[in-house]
């Protein structure tokens, strides 16, 4: 039996992406098309990516099935992401793949997008199954799950305030550094000096144990305010220049630091030594470097390339493939949801 060929559709912030995929990992067309209208504004303005959606589905879509010289009429199913996100951005990929779904009538398949990101590293290598432990980090999230089979995960810990990846979106800008903020305090970072300028790591204590409600929980909230007290104290001294990159560099540094430590409770906890990365903040060098290089020889990890760990629809398609199998096909009345439930996720004792 030939393996089914899904349209994945990705619209829950500002990526604008369409995938076609086969089976579990053959991409034979995928499109991602980044906003940049929101970069004078130092953050993602929902009503103008709903809007940057509308305008280029449409485009996204055909660049995608060009490659194979596919037509929608070619797809076995419809795949699009349900939620979470933004919720205006998230109606546009919803709308677009419930009427191209009852157009050609194919199942429509619908995705959390955080499962998705779980998917990402599998595309590029098929070993990247469960069990693992998964650190899933991007502007809006930040989970630590064991996962124990698809579909089936255990929530260990999770942010209680920022995510990792809206921490560095708002360090960048107290740093005056460009949006979108992860890639431009990594590269200012690579040319400072962490040591010159030591910050918190949040919840992060020796005497912690997993007894400790806050054992594998983060909350980025303390450091972003040391990290704007530091600025504002070199601002004053009109130093800031000449520090902002050790500053981005010490900053990184306690992020990383703290998502690492979290994660190797997890997996001294669970006694699972394979870990996955995923979100966009796993493209990060310094904390895939760290993890790999603190999990040592006994331990596995499993990361996607950069344009994999970003927002795409190769992801949506790929969860949407596992989902299909299972026989789980959306109700034509599906509606986007901002706060969509993680499906399959419990959160029990380790």
């Amino acid at each position: 039996m030939t393996a089914p060929l899904i349209l994945g559709i990705e619209t829950s912030c500002d990526e604008t992406s369409a995938a076609l995929l086969r089976g579990e990992a053959e991409i034979l067309g995928h499109s991602i098309l980044s906003q940049d209208v929101h970069a004078i504004y130092g953050g993602v303005v929902p009503e103008l990516a709903a809007r940057e959606h509308l305008s280029a589905l449409d485009d996204v879509v055909r660049a995608a099935l060009e490659p194979s010289r596919s037509s929608l009429a070619d797809v076995d199913a419809v795949a699009v992401t349900a939620g979470p996100g933004l919720i205006g951005a998230l109606l546009v990929g919803v709308c677009w793949a419930k009427a191209a779904a009852f157009a050609v009538d194919r199942p429509l398949v619908a995705v959390h997008h955080m499962e998705a990101h779980l998917f990402s590293p599998s595309l590029e290598d098929l070993e990247a199954t469960p069990p693992f432990v998964a650190l899933l980090v991007s502007g809006g999230h930040t989970l630590l799950l064991h996962a124990e089979a698809w579909g089936r995960y255990r929530l260990l810990g999770e942010t209680r305030d920022d995510a990792a990846g809206e921490a560095f979106d708002k360090a960048a800008r107290v740093l005056d550094l460009p949006y979108p903020g992860g890639p431009s305090v990594e590269k200012a970072a690579r040319e400072g000096d962490a040591t010159r300028h030591r910050f918190p790591r949040p919840m992060l204590k020796s005497r912690q144990d997993p007894s400790d409600p806050s054992y594998f929980d983060f909350s980025f909230s303390g450091l972003k305010t040391a990290l704007a007290a530091r600025v504002e104290e070199l601002r004053a001294a009109e130093r800031l220049e000449e520090e902002r990159a050790h500053v981005a560099a010490g900053f990184q540094e306690a992020v990383v630091d703290t998502l690492v430590s979290k994660t190797l409770r997890a997996v001294e906890a669970t006694g699972c030594s394979r870990v996955l990365l995923g979100g966009g903040v796993s493209a990060n060098r310094a904390l895939k470097w760290e993890m790999e290089s603190r999990l040592g020889v006994d331990g596995r990890l499993f990361t996607a390339s950069p344009r994999l760990s970003m927002d795409n629809a190769a992801m949506i398609a790929r969860a949407a493939s596992f989902r299909l199998s299972r026989g789980e096909i959306a109700d034509p009345e599906l509606n986007a949801d901002a706060t969509l439930p993680f499906p399959g996720l419990e959160r029990r004792a380790v």
